[in-house]
């Protein structure tokens, strides 16, 4: 197994650059399992929707579907990337709702840790009004 960085992952997803792409397309599709965590999905996603690359929230949701269905990549906590995606896609895309990838991921990680410590989930907390869209936030101030 052998883990990457988003660098390596937005240029495999990007092929923005023909030299580096290709390097991270044969580290991607090589004949080890590629370890994609939240962290690396969170940045990926961060960068995507940025002033350089402006992508929309389906073109932020095939990229993570698409890690799903390449045979080499393993992403941490795949049940809760898929809850977050699910999420994402109901509120950003079906529901117009402006709402960040990353946001959905880091609320239903807490979800997740919450079910795996054995405590109650209290909310999501943020400041940051798109996050308390979501229906696991709480109004913070």
């Amino acid at each position: 197994m052998i883990g990457v960085d988003t660098s390596i992952l937005l240029r495999y997803v990007l092929e923005d650059d023909e030299r580096r792409a290709e390097k991270a397309t044969r580290v991607i599709l090589g004949s080890d399992t590629v370890y994609i965590s939240h962290v690396v999905l969170s940045e990926t996603a961060w960068t995507l929707a940025g002033k350089k690359y402006r992508a929309s929230a389906e073109d932020i949701a095939s990229v993570v579907q698409a890690l799903f269905e390449e045979e080499t990549v393993l992403i941490q906590d795949e049940h809760v990337v898929w809850s977050a995606l699910a999420q994402y896609r109901k509120l950003a895309i079906e529901d117009g709702i402006a709402v960040d990838f990353p946001d959905c991921l880091n609320c239903h990680a807490s979800v997740d840790a919450a079910d795996y410590y054995e405590d109650r989930f209290g909310g999501y907390h943020s400041f940051d009004k798109a996050v308390q869209r979501l229906p696991e936030a709480v109004t913070t101030g």
